[in-house]
This record gives structure tokens, sequence and C-alpha cells, in this order.
């Protein structure tokens, strides 16, 4: 099939959107019919589990697998070919873009995916899922984790059947996993989006941070570098101060409120949202109060568009989250086929993402990276809104 990774720039150059678009939809339509596991025909699923497709509604099956593939081959109790994603909640774009490219992977290897998350953000929901897919005996449980340390009990566990984990965009602690699959430098995540509110109030005026939970570990560290970059160079940001870091728990409805809370601090002059969920809610609460503070963060094209057009949010940052669920499944199977274990330095293909290498993680445990930040703004948005 074509390939799903979009190539991406980070300063200057132009990138390929029209054949991301082209990929992406033909990843969208090989999510046409899902399958139940059968262990879901036995007993209700718990409150607060959402499942199957990546756009079904939450409080549904707690399981989702794409139709199509060749029967579980069971080894050892396990079914080893079936490949599962955890999400974050059920209801996030973001995640229902990574799950794309995640089944476009699974069908390419000839592997059943799985789509599971909780309706609501919580590593609890997280953690009762995960161990209903281990009592399943699936083969691979790729997670993006609520709490990292929170999952550990139910993932230690999976692992001890013999089940292959691996986290992705949101890091499980280091002895939660085999690896974990990192969509960019968090080091430049953290930095550039610093670099970016400065440039927007030109050096006059105090930073606030939208964040999604406070446990969450990608954006923690994201924020343990703003923090760096503003210490570290204290005296170009003496007027750029951090103010606050609010959180709105991946939901809108909170995300606004935070973002209206920020509002009446006149101190904030730009928000900072590293969170798709964020992004949107904080950009359409700006619009809705025709207000002066700036935004940028990551965020989705498709839902930002209208926002970085009018101007409430300048510029953005993101990567592709089709490429990140694509090469998530990728590196699970490596590590199910027996081709890596996860050590540093291991090497294995990811289909149309060539090969990829295993390096350590600031965690002390290993990771696999995706590649560099892409900008959006006013030049290019027109035509990404519509690739994802």
């Amino acid at each position: 099939m074509g390939k799903v990774n979009a190539r991406r720039e980070t300063g200057k150059g132009r990138a390929r959107p029209a054949a991301a678009a082209a990929v992406v939809a033909a990843a969208s339509i090989l999510a046409v019919s899902c399958l139940c596991l059968c262990a879901c025909g036995q007993g209700g699923s718990a409150p607060g589990l959402g499942g199957g497709a990546p756009d079904a509604a939450g409080g549904g099956s707690a399981s989702g697998t794409a139709g199509g593939s060749a029967p579980a081959a069971t080894d050892g109790g396990l079914q080893k070919n079936v490949y599962a994603m955890v999400s974050k909640d059920i209801h996030n774009p973001y995640m229902k873009k990574a799950y794309e490219g995640f089944e476009a992977a699974c069908r390419e290897i000839d592997a059943e995916p799985v789509f599971r998350g909780p309706d609501v953000a919580t590593p609890e929901w997280q953690i009762e899922i995960i161990d209903r897919l281990a009592e399943e005996g699936v083969g691979l449980i790729s997670v993006t984790a609520n709490d990292a340390d929170a999952l550990y009990p139910a993932l230690h566990s999976a692992m001890e059947k013999g089940i292959k984990v691996i986290s992705f965009d949101s890091a499980v602690n280091k002895d939660s996993r085999l690896v974990h699959v990192q969509q960019a430098n968090p080091e430049q995540i953290g930095r550039v989006l610093v670099q970016a509110a400065y440039e927007m109030v030109d050096g006059e005026g105090g930073i606030a941070v939208l964040s999604t939970t406070s446990q969450a570990t990608n954006q923690n560290l994201w924020i343990e570098w703003m923090k760096t970059e503003l210490r570290e160079n204290a005296q170009k940001y003496a007027k750029t101060p951090l103010i606050t870091i609010v959180y709105g728990e991946d939901e809108p409805v909170k995300s606004a409120s935070a973002t209206r809370q920020l509002l009446r601090d006149p101190e904030v002059k730009v928000i900072i949202a590293p969170t798709a969920v964020g992004m949107v809610a904080a950009g359409k609460c700006l619009h809705d109060n025709n207000s002066n503070v700036m935004l940028t963060g990551l965020g989705m094209p498709s839902a930002m568009g209208e926002y970085i057009e009018n101007g409430v949010c300048p510029w953005m940052y993101l990567w592709n989250p089709v490429d990140l669920g694509y090469l998530t499944a990728y590196t699970g199977d490596a590590l199910v086929s027996g081709q890596i274990d996860g050590a540093s330095g291991d090497t294995f293909n990811a289909g149309n993402m060539g090969e990829r290498v295993i390096t350590a993680a600031v965690d002390g445990g290993t990771e696999v990276m995706l590649g560099d930040l892409f900008k959006f703004d006013k030049t290019n948005i027109a035509v990404w809104k519509e690739v994802y």
C-alpha cells in the first residue's frame, strides 16, 4: 500500500500535503468493519469503557478488532497476532488518527488491530482495560499513559504473561514497558513552544500553560523543558515569565473553563496548549471572548484551521499522528516477532518508514523517535487542514 508517513518540515522547505491526504484517506478506508474478540461476548463491559472503531461511543463494548485479518494465532495461550492500542480516552480525535495509522500497519503485517480507551482520561479506567486485554491474551498492548506510574501493576502483570508491552505518545515508566515510541524530541517541543510564545508577544507578556492532566508524562516533560528554556535564557525572557499552569483533563468543557480562568489574569498574554483537545477549547474561548491573548501549542490542523486563519493562533506545531500510530504497530510487531527485545541499539524495519533504531531514553528506558516538529501557520494551514 502507499506510504502512511507524510513528510514534514522543521524550518525551510515544503512538505507534501497532497500525498499525505491521499494516504490518510486510504488509511480511513481501511477502517471498514470491526469484529469483537471472542472473549468480549462473555459478560458486559465495565462502566466508562469505550471501544470498537475509533468513532465508537464510550460505554459500549470495550473491544474492537478490524475485520478481514487472519484468525488469531494462539501461542502459549496468547493470541499473538492481536495488537491492541489503548488510548487516553476513546473520544480524542488525535488518538483516532493515531489508530488509523496503527490499523493500516497491522493490515500490512497481517495482525488484528484493537482500539480501546475509557470515556474519561483517567488511569483507573485504563487499568481496567489493560487487565481485560491481558485476560484475553492479546499479543501486544501499546498504551499512551494517563499516569506513568499508576499503570505499572497492570502492565507488569501483562508482561509476566508473555504479552509485549510498549507505550507511545505519553510514556509509562521504564519498568512498565519494553520500549516507548516518542513522537518528537521533548527538548525541542518545550523550547520551541516557549520561543513561539515569546515571539508572538514581542517579549512583553506572561505565559500560561494549558495542559492535560497533572500526571501526563509527555506533558510534564515538555513543561520541564519550557522551564529550562526560560531559566537558561532568563535575561531574554525577563518580561515573558511563566505565570501559571492549569489542567483541562483533556476534556473540552474543563479545558474551556481553565482558559476562562486564565483570561481573568491580566498578566497572561499568551497561552501554550500542548494538547489537541486544549488547543481547540482555548481557541474557541479566545475567539468567543474577542480576546487579545495569543495561543500556540500542539494541535490538529483540521480542528485548528479556523483559529489560525482568523489570527487567534498565529501558528502552532505537531507531527502526523497517523505516522505515530503506524510506527507504534511496527515497533510492537518487531518485539512480538523477536526481531528486537527493546534494547538500545536494536534496529528493525518499520514498513514505509524504513529502518528504525532503538535508543536510550532520558528516563533510563529505551525509545524510538518518530521525527521533528512541523509548523502550521497561515501559509500552509488551508492545505494541511484537509489532511488530518
